[in-house]
């Protein structure tokens, strides 16, 4: 299960180091697509053919929109040494990664983050929101 939160920087290149602990769960290679709320996803292999079965089952004309959403710039990414992975151009536009980011775990997936983008996010998020959605869960 990916959980927690880290910050890094991303290089000049586009590298950034993934959390270890991500990349344990991660494992060897995995994926990274765009994302809701202005963040990248990034999917262990298992949770990457979900996604694709998902969407392959659905009518073309609701998952052509998906379709190209997540797979028209999705990449597979390696870690290298360092455990750092290149995220290509038009996924660090997408998600606006500049240099500070955070990694956050998201139980199936990873995100990542701006890091202002991030601290905007939490700040707008507020306890009724949660407690309304909380309300699905039927705990």
């Amino acid at each position: 299960m990916l959980i927690g939160e880290y910050q890094h920087n991303i290089d000049t290149k586009g590298r950034v180091i993934v959390p270890a602990r991500f990349r344990e769960d991660l494992g060897e290679h995995f994926y990274i697509t765009k994302g809701l709320d202005g963040c990248l996803f990034v999917l262990p292999p298992e949770e990457w053919a979900k996604l694709q079965d998902k969407v392959k089952a659905m009518p073309i004309s609701k998952a052509r929109g998906l379709q190209r959403f997540f797979f028209s710039g999705a990449a597979e990414a390696e870690p290298d040494r360092q455990g750092r992975i290149l995220i290509p151009q038009v996924l660090r536009e997408h998600a606006n990664l500049t240099k500070d980011v955070t990694f956050i775990g998201a139980s199936s997936r990873a995100e990542i983050w701006d890091t202002g983008r991030w601290n905007e996010f939490n700040l707008n998020l507020t306890e009724e929101s949660i407690a309304e959605a909380m309300d699905m869960l039927e705990l």
